[in-house]
């Protein structure tokens, strides 16, 4: 049986130090999801290179950025809309952090500027019960240690989306509507390595806020069960059922 690749929609990129020792947004995504690179449909979307048609995919990831999502950029309006049509069409997405809130958006939810402020670090996420069945979450015992980098937050699920973990700064970590869509808060693509590199260049502007990052540097560490998500990705969307998600109540 043959695939079409899975596309990674590139919101934007890396800080430079982390870019210089250790790749971009797409390399860390495809090695997560153990493709080769003609496995994966590299778009950049924050450049305005066009959108694929939706037939000619398995499956899309939609990557963070470093803009905001409230800005209505027309590249992210344009995403938006592409987004909403091939969840109705079933193709299994994944939005990440930029892309979680952008996804949300684009099933009719809604994202701003956390009320509680910047959430970096390693931080533990609550699995809620509705992610002990689930394709991406399910089977992980205890809470999940997540890297995390971001100030805007999903502040209002779509309709119909199930809520599947959240943390003491965000109840919004992770969501699924239908059967192949998900929206993480979390970046499962990053490890503790990448995350010290963010806290280390943006540590200024993150201290300017009252935050500790010398504790957060302390207190970084990796969790395997969080790389496992994108590989289990992969096995949903090379071998999804096209009608899954409208079969399964999505709007």
């Amino acid at each position: 049986m043959s695939h079409g690749p899975i596309a990674i929609f590139v919101c934007g990129t890396t800080v430079p130090p982390v870019k210089e020792r250790r790749g971009d947004f797409a390399d860390w995504f495809r090695s997560g999801l153990g493709l080769d690179p003609a496995g994966v449909l590299v778009v950049d979307v924050e450049g305005g290179e066009a959108l694929p048609a939706v037939e000619q995919l398995s499956g899309c990831v939609v990557t963070g950025s470093s803009a905001m999502v409230t800005d209505g950029l027309a590249w992210s309006l344009a995403m938006e809309r592409w987004l909403t049509a091939a969840h109705g069409r079933g193709l299994p997405i994944l939005g990440v952090c930029y892309g979680h809130q952008a996804l949300a958006r684009a099933l009719g939810g809604a994202a701003d500027w956390n009320p509680a402020g910047r959430e970096v670090g390693a931080v533990a996420l609550d699995l809620l019960e509705a992610a002990e069945d689930d394709a991406l979450l399910g089977d992980f015992s205890g809470p999940l240690i997540a890297q995390e980098s971001h100030s805007q937050s999903v502040t209002e699920l779509p309709p119909g989306a199930i809520l599947l973990a959240r943390s003491e700064l965000d109840p919004h970590q992770a969501f699924r509507v239908g059967a192949s869509t998900w929206g993480l808060q979390f970046h499962p693509e990053f490890d503790a390595d990448i995350t010290r590199g963010y806290l280390e260049h943006r540590r200024e502007s993150i201290e300017a806020e009252g935050i500790d990052v010398g504790a957060l540097l302390e207190r970084l560490r990796d969790d395997d069960r969080a790389t496992q998500i994108l590989a289990r990705f992969r096995a949903v969307a090379l071998g999804r059922d096209l009608g899954a998600n409208q079969a399964q109540g999505a709007h």
